[in-house]
């Protein structure tokens, strides 16, 4: 059955449609192209904004949100405040307390691949005494060799964070590896993964308190004894549900005479903060995707244009053998739209396979979010529909005589 007069039918239309991209293909691509790289910005920014807040989030998931720490603060005088000897203990018996452990910055003690080395290149690291059992607490793992335990404790052994063995060139323990700590020689036995809970650790040359003590002279005097130095930071893991009310406990129970002079903090709230701001420069980057939409608009608009002056002659031709307005108007604005279909989906593609690779490499979760794709897609429709009103309608209104004439 022919169709009514007038209309088409949508196979027709659609022959009709890609007449022009068909007889002009390099054209055609160059025309879409520019919607694609759009739209590829878009669902990439997107794509890779939710891949990494997934799997950041993932991250805390795995580390745990039960953590806080407890840090010295500033004393009343403005000056560094100490934490009590015995806190790490007092906080241990308090109810919803799980595991605790500390560490303490030895202060002028400094970490170097060679005893050449100026001490005031200290390329940011730290020396620091930590509990045997950090690891656990903090839930970072030895990348490689291990971590000292009661017995190596006392011996001038170290264990570095990750970024300390990458800045002092160490990346496998082996037999003969060491660095010069304190004024002295000192085994690497083991290098640590990065630590998101305790990101002061990957900066520091880890020991046990015995050897600071021994051969660092980290020491403090406690009831006229001396003992090791006092801790800087205490983790600890609460009961999951409790962490509220160990929170606002543990200031006073770490320092009873002075918990104005102490910090507490729950590191997840920052890495939940950075997954939130994960996105924070999402709007500038779709800017710049929407500047290339706009650029391959216009590509389309143009092309659109040369096409109805190139094409009098089949508008002529069409108009004189019954073609009315309305079809010739569809047949340029289904071109038009069709350019920037193809152009969406072709950066739909693009910026999900990109954002797949990354997310990938990072160990992320993909997600692509289904308003990234179709809102490009949909905003490809929309652009390819906005360049081919002006074309086609001029074309329309093309008198078959004059086409004829001039093509």
């Amino acid at each position: 059955m022919s169709a009514p007069a007038g209309r088409l039918r949508f196979t027709d239309a659609l022959r009709v449609a890609t007449v022009g991209m068909r007889a002009r293909r390099l054209r055609a691509a160059l025309s879409a192209l520019g919607i694609a790289i759009g739209t590829a910005a878009i669902v990439g920014v997107l794509g890779l904004s939710a891949s990494s807040q997934a799997g950041l989030l993932a991250q805390i998931d795995r580390l745990g949100t039960n953590m806080l720490t407890v840090e010295t603060g500033q004393s009343l005088s403005g000056g560094d405040a100490e934490l009590p000897n015995g806190a790490p203990g007092m906080i241990t018996h308090l109810s919803g307390v799980e595991q605790v452990a500390h560490t303490s910055v030895v202060k002028n003690a400094g970490v170097y691949r060679n005893p050449m080395i100026p001490e005031a290149n200290t390329g940011g690291l730290q020396v620091q005494a930590a509990s045997v059992n950090t690891p656990a607490v903090l839930t970072t793992e030895v990348r490689t060799g291990e971590w000292f335990d009661e017995a190596t404790a006392g011996l001038p052994v170290t264990v570095l964070g990750s970024t300390a063995a990458e800045r002092l060139g160490i990346d496998r323990v082996d037999l003969g590896a060491r660095v010069w700590l304190g004024g002295m020689w000192y085994d690497v036995i083991g290098i640590l993964d990065p630590s998101p809970l305790a990101p002061e650790i990957d900066n520091s040359a880890l020991v046990g308190y015995a050897a600071a003590q021994t051969y660092l002279n980290h020491v403090s005097v406690s009831h006229g004894a001396p003992q090791a130095g006092t801790p800087t930071s205490i983790y600890v893991r609460a009961a999951t549900g409790h962490e509220v009310e160990v929170q606002e406990l543990l200031a006073r129970t770490a320092n009873p005479e002075a918990p104005v002079e102490v910090n507490v903090s729950k590191p997840s709230d920052a890495l939940t903060a950075r997954a939130a701001a994960a996105g924070a420069f999402d709007s500038l980057f779709l800017g710049l995707g929407a500047v290339a939409l706009v650029v391959g608009a216009v590509g389309v608009a143009n092309i659109m244009i040369i096409a109805v002056l190139e094409r009098r002659s089949e508008i002529g031709l069409r108009r004189a053998l019954g073609a009315t307005q309305r079809q010739i108007r569809t047949q340029f604005l289904a071109e038009s739209i069709l350019l920037a279909i193809i152009g969406g989906i072709l950066g739909v593609l693009t910026g999900a396979a990109a954002t797949a690779i990354y997310a990938a490499s990072k160990g992320w979760t993909v997600v692509i979010p289904a308003q990234a794709w179709a809102g490009g897609i949909g905003c490809a429709i929309l652009i390819g529909a906005l360049a081919g009103i002006v074309p086609s309608i001029r074309a329309s209104r093309m008198p078959p005589t004059v086409a004829l004439r001039t093509g």
